[in-house]
């Protein structure tokens, strides 16, 4: 495989707590992922990702992590996760793994230490500062999941930052050591044969020493997209607490340790007041991150006049970079859910899914979103998401995209043999991997034609974009161009059939990819969710 095969790449995300139960505890694990990569391979698609594998508490699922060198017990051993890597490559597949490294659990070694004094050897490995005269936290910096960013620590009579639970204190990036010591973590999983990281919460490894207060969102601009409308923390201008200058230099680290190990990438998580500025300035140049992704389309936003300028504005900004896009992942309603819940269950996902595999750069594919499962229904009582309690009934939590996948029609969806960490919704068993295999005409069976064919067009895989006018602001149209190459693209996201006026010279009206249209003469009808491929002459 080519040692550029991320860009336009296709990952598929895997959530290990909830893909596959190997040993019966009711928690998904690496023997039960590698158990199933041979259907993962057969998807079509390049890579996996894996949501955090490392030793844990697990007050945050993984993502507060304790040992960055080790498994957490739960998901296995170092020895499974090597099998894991040795059977996904002989599949063809590349393996990605999470790295969290903005913030740490409070239970790490490194933290319990820090926090002992002012005078350890780690004292200054996190961000701690002294309060206010009054007692009261350094500055109004909030939490994304909640209250204040400082939590008040008795033995060094100081506060420790934590943009995310208290129980994640977040690391001083500022500190050389710091720095070195995640460097050589990353190095220990690139020597085991990891061909990536994908990185949690990028923008926020530095915040500014001056500790200055973040002002407020002016009235009319727009708040950022990394939590939802109604979290306070929406209402500040993120302008002291990420995003800082100091992280381009360390992503200039990151990226010549990657490049000691050809063919291996990165892909950052970007939540930013403007993010595809900062997707644009952190992916240019060739020296920091491989590709990135943002909050656009895991959002609720979703007319074609949104899509449009979504991808005109990335097409624009990211020139010399690379965009990742997903519309689903571990943190939000599933898509079918948050924007097809009026739409046709089956076509609607469809045809989003073939417009994200159409546009420049790669695509993160969400497990469970090829067999098109609307978000979970998960009662207050089986809630665990520390995200959701507190914010419940407005927002739920992450829960309901979190559940466990459904291979069978069974009890448990055959995802366990016991009762699983979270339920399974009812509404996902007949859509189980077995019975939508069985089905010929099924929604994984048209997901998979559309992979495959996709996969097969170089100029849709590496091509550049371009927006082309066709008449109708309903439609999607664009042209993608590789060498010698050029298919147009035209998509109806609607639920109305619509019409295009096209004045391009077509080559070939391109097949093979399950979506229907009409053309006489120079004008195209695209059904209700439909997408039109053709070469140009």
């Amino acid at each position: 495989m080519a040692l550029n095969w991320w860009q336009g790449g296709i990952i598929y995300q895997i959530y290990p707590r909830s893909f596959m139960d190997a040993n019966g505890d009711g928690i998904g694990d690496l023997k039960g992922i590698t158990g199933k990569l041979d259907y993962v391979a057969s998807l079509g698609v390049n890579a996996i990702w894996l949501s955090p594998i490392f030793t844990s508490p697990m007050k945050d699922f993984g993502y507060d992590v304790s040992d960055y060198r080790d498994i957490d017990p739960m998901f296995g051993s170092l020895a499974d996760f090597q099998t894991l890597i040795d059977r996904a490559h002989a599949l063809g597949l590349k393996v990605m793994i999470d790295q969290v490294i903005s913030h740490s659990s409070d239970q790490h070694p490194w933290f319990e230490e820090s926090r002992q004094d002012r005078t350890n050897t780690k004292a200054d490995w996190y961000v701690w500062a002294d309060p206010k005269p009054d007692g009261t936290p350094p500055n109004n910096w909030l939490a994304i999941f909640g209250g204040s960013a400082w939590k008040w620590d008795s033995r060094r009579l100081q506060y420790y930052l934590h943009n995310f639970l208290e129980s994640q204190p977040d690391f001083n990036f500022h500190h050389p050591e710091v720095r070195n010591v995640h460097l050589d973590s990353m190095r220990f999983w690139l020597e085991m044969g990891v061909d990536g990281f994908r990185l949690d919460t990028v923008n926020f490894y530095f915040h500014s020493q001056g500790l200055e207060d973040n002002p407020p969102v002016p009235p009319g601009e727009p708040k950022t997209k990394g939590a939802p409308e109604d979290n306070p923390y929406t209402y500040q201008r993120h302008v002291y607490d990420l995003s800082r200058p100091e992280n381009l230099i360390f992503l200039q680290e990151l990226r010549a340790l990657m490049d000691e190990f050809p063919g291996t990438t990165t892909v950052g998580e970007i939540g930013d007041d403007f993010p595809l500025k900062r997707m644009a300035q952190y992916t240019d140049g060739g020296d920091k991150l491989h590709m990135a992704y943002t909050f656009e389309l895991l959002n609720k936003p979703r007319s074609p006049e949104f899509l449009r300028d979504v991808i005109r504005t990335t097409n624009d900004s990211v020139r010399d970079g690379w965009p990742c896009w997903a519309v689903s992942n571990h943190d939000v309603v599933r898509m079918r859910t948050r924007w097809g819940a009026d739409e046709d269950p089956i076509q609607y996902p469809l045809v989003i899914l073939a417009l994200t595999l159409s546009l420049r750069g790669s695509v993160c594919l969400y497990q469970g979103e090829e067999l098109g499962l609307p978000e979970a229904d998960v009662p207050f009582e089986r809630i665990q998401d520390p995200y959701g309690i507190p914010l419940w009934p407005v927002f739920k939590g992450r829960d309901g995209c979190r559940t466990p996948m459904v291979w069978e029609d069974a009890s448990h969806g055959s995802f366990s043999t016991t009762e699983p960490w979270l339920p399974v919704d009812a509404r996902h068993l007949p859509l189980s991997v077995a019975t939508q295999e069985s089905n010929p005409d099924s929604f994984l069976h048209q997901v998979r034609q559309l992979i495959h064919w996709r996969q097969s067009q170089p100029a849709l895989v590496r091509g550049e974009l371009t927006f082309i006018d066709v008449g109708n602001e309903d439609l999607l149209a664009f042209t993608r161009c590789y060498e010698e190459d050029t298919v147009l693209v035209v998509i109806n996201v609607t639920g109305q059939s619509q019409q295009a006026i096209l004045t391009e010279t077509i080559g070939e009206v391109l097949t093979g990819h399950g979506f229907e249209s009409q053309m006489l003469g120079q004008t195209l009808t695209l059904p209700a969710y439909q997408a039109y491929y053709a070469t140009l002459a």
